[in-house]
């Protein structure tokens, strides 16, 4: 029981420290939010190419943040479908290189592509300087990491049957309960206070559907570890590992509430 309440006061302080400056430039937006994404991105293509090409990871590791800051840049003025077809062609081009040096072409291809995904759907939601954007950005933040603790405080506290002990053996079938639950109550509540266009009872549909994405990127990390034989992304965050390991779960919950947010737009136009 020690050992759990000091790995969760090390998780906590380690928020404190970290969790300002992403709320700072959320707030701001802009350039602001641009540049703690592109930090983002190159912490990120660090850890992926150390995981994947530990050989060669200075190489992979420029392979990588090329195809994700191409895409975020132009995703950030307003270019999504460019942005798109970046993604497709910087992966195309990492795992050309990546092969020409003796390492795995689809481990580059799928990193810039994993880990770009999601980075632009971010920029987007933020969509600059807006209040909108800046209603859509927290609530895809503010249910990942509702989620996200509720999953750990439940599954420490209940324990129980293991929900998928191949891959991840500390994930119970109760952290995901108390994660979808959190998720589920955070999203009516963000979307009654927040200015987003939808109301509480689709709010909640859309917090539960972020959660279980929350939930999934979590485990499908845990099988990327377990892949490439990894215990952690890296060991930036005391507490938590990597960057990586931090925002597995958010990665997902930004593809599925930035598919809310166009469905929220096609449906006001039609109206």
């Amino acid at each position: 029981m020690a050992v759990k309440v000091r790995e969760i006061g090390l998780r906590a302080a380690s928020a404190v420290v970290l969790a300002p400056a992403a709320v700072l430039a959320i707030w701001a937006g802009g350039f602001w939010f641009l540049g703690i994404m592109l930090a983002a991105c190159l912490l990120l293509s660090i850890e992926w190419a150390m995981m994947s090409a530990p050989r060669a990871w200075r190489l992979m590791t420029g392979a990588v943040a090329f195809g994700l800051f191409a895409a975020v840049i132009s995703a950030h003025v307003e270019q999504l479908s460019l942005a798109l077809v970046m993604l497709v062609f910087c992966a195309v081009a990492a795992g050309v290189f990546a092969r020409s040096r003796g390492q795995e072409a689809l481990d580059a291809a799928y990193g810039v592509l994993y880990l770009g995904w999601p980075a632009v759907l971010l920029i987007w939601l933020r969509d600059g300087s807006t209040a909108v954007g800046l209603a859509w950005t927290v609530f895809a933040f503010a249910v990942a990491w509702a989620s996200d603790i509720m999953a750990y405080l439940a599954g420490s506290t209940f324990g129980g049957p293991k929900l998928w002990p191949r891959f991840s053996p500390n994930k119970t079938w109760s952290g995901f309960i108390g994660g979808l639950a959190a998720g589920c109550a955070a999203g009516a509540l963000l979307a009654a206070f927040l200015d987003m266009g939808i109301g509480p009872l689709w709010g909640a549909a859309l917090g539960l559907a972020a959660a279980i994405a929350t939930m999934a990127g979590d485990l499908w990390e845990s099988a990327l570890k377990r892949r490439y034989g990894v215990k952690d992304a890296g060991n930036l965050i005391p507490g938590h590992g990597g960057l990586l390991d931090r925002v597995d779960g958010l990665m997902f919950a930004a593809v599925v509430v930035a598919c809310g947010r166009l469905i929220a737009i096609l449906l006001e136009r039609s109206a």
